[in-house]
């Protein structure tokens, strides 16, 4: 081994504790996102300074470790001292999202990296430990840490960065490496990766799955999103073949689709062969599928997620979940009115990428309707979006859109059109007040 970075590496150990007393008042902290982010100790040695700081604010993304930061009953607490700037969300913060004492930093995958560079004083990831030519691996969450790092020090925006080093962090191949002369200081901990398990996929999700699998062909190149739908679909595709995987985060039962032949990645015109991905969050299966596997790479969200390279695969299909779509085929996926739920992702980013992409298919997964608590039904396909709702896909961008009552192809369609086609795919119950209200503001009336 190389005893300059060695002995750096050492001098750079610290804890906890000492870690967390680099964040100064005005600091912005930026975390890596999924299973990139740091563990719960760091972030307690970081809050239980919360007396001694003051407009600190901590930004993480895609949560999966539950900590005290998403406690609503806690943060009001330290309004003003620290406070919660999350990129996008996750069921593990969504509590402290809805009590309003966060505030949303709006993002897409492609510009993460340039959003965190420039607002991080303080940025925390974990990595594996080091090699033997001195670089730790990012292992499972790519996506902006690399950049980051990068850029902010480059600037001279990023005063301290700091790893969090964890013996059980899976290597992954491709441009997923950091030298420690990248880092100010490490801190050692071994944990477990959070295995994330999916509920079992009721009649709704696997009709619409199979409408889906209608839009696939062989030697498509896709992605997909984050959802139960999304899972049906992978575990439909047998029958399939020579499909390739370029995507966001790698999808479930990716080693099974390998194994029968249907994921090939024959036909990319890139990375031929190896599935192309920024991050991954799965099962126990899916680490170890992963780790240190040739034909899996990740790479920086701004080079899997640019909408120009997806543009670049012939029949790019991308398949997304959405809350709502209106009447003109703007899609909303991350909140309804003032109401964040999650963030924008790769949605926008793979719609516009496979818009241009020659074949290239843009799907709008969604449920045509929600049952509240009192039986009503509330349908995901309005005239027009509540107030407030940030619109994640813009209506020039909108493609296919399914539902468990069949697909609606807005590509083509004027307003009227669009309109009409999405009322077919609607909840049949709903139906006729859709239609009412069509007449009513797309029509002309005779006033």
């Amino acid at each position: 081994m190389n005893s300059t970075w060695t002995d750096s590496y050492r001098k750079k150990l610290v804890s906890f504790t000492e870690a967390a007393k680099q964040v100064k008042s005005g600091d912005f902290v930026g975390i890596g996102l999924g299973i990139g982010a740091c563990s719960a100790p760091m972030y307690d040695a970081i809050l239980d300074r919360w007396k001694e700081l003051k407009d600190v604010a901590i930004s993480d993304s895609v949560v999966v470790r539950p900590t005290r930061l998403y406690d609503p009953a806690f943060m009001a607490e330290l309004v003003g001292h620290i406070d919660y700037k999350p990129a996008f969300g996750m069921m593990a913060n969504r509590k402290i999202n809805e009590s309003r004492l966060s505030d949303f930093y709006p993002i897409t995958t492609s510009d993460s990296a340039d959003k965190f560079a420039e607002r991080s004083d303080v940025f925390i990831c974990m990595v594996t430990p080091p090699n033997d030519h001195g670089y730790v691996n990012l292992g499972l969450a790519n996506f902006y840490e690399m950049e980051t790092i990068s850029q902010g020090k480059a600037s001279g925006k990023l005063r301290v960065c700091i790893g969090e080093v964890n013996d059980r962090m899976p290597t992954i191949y491709g441009n997923n490496w950091v030298h420690v002369s990248q880092f100010d200081y490490f801190v050692e901990n071994s944990s477990e990766m959070p295995v994330v398990t999916r509920p079992k996929p009721g009649e709704r999700e696997l009709t619409i799955g199979r409408h889906v699998l209608e839009l696939i062909n062989d030697g498509d190149t896709l992605q997909m999103g984050v959802g139960g739908i999304p899972e049906v679909v992978v575990a439909g595709l047998d029958g399939k073949r020579d499909l390739g995987i370029l995507t966001e985060m790698f999808p479930i039962g990716l080693h099974q689709l390998v194994e029968k032949g249907i994921v090939t990645n024959e036909r990319k015109p890139f990375h031929k062969g190896v599935t192309i991905a920024t991050f991954c969050i799965g099962d126990q299966d899916m680490y170890d599928y992963v780790r240190e596997n040739p034909a899996c790479e990740f790479y920086p969200a701004s080079y899997t997620n640019h909408p120009a390279f997806i543009a670049q695969h012939p029949n790019m299909v991308a398949m997304n979940m959405a809350l709502m779509v209106d009447f003109s085929g703007q899609i909303a996926s991350e909140g309804l009115g003032h109401r964040q739920v999650s963030g924008s992702g790769g949605q926008l980013d793979f719609m516009v990428g496979s818009y241009y992409s020659k074949g290239g298919k843009g799907i709008t997964l969604m449920y045509a309707a929600r049952q509240l608590k009192d039986g009503t039904l509330v349908s995901g396909i309005v005239p027009e979006l509540p107030a407030g709702t940030p619109v994640t896909v813009p209506r020039t961008y909108a493609q296919y859109v399914v539902t468990e009552y069949g697909i609606a192809n807005l590509k083509f369609k004027t307003r009227r059109e669009r309109a009409e086609a999405l009322i077919n795919i609607a909840h049949p119950d709903l139906r006729g007040e859709l239609r009412a209200s069509l007449k009513r503001n797309f029509y002309f009336n005779g006033n």
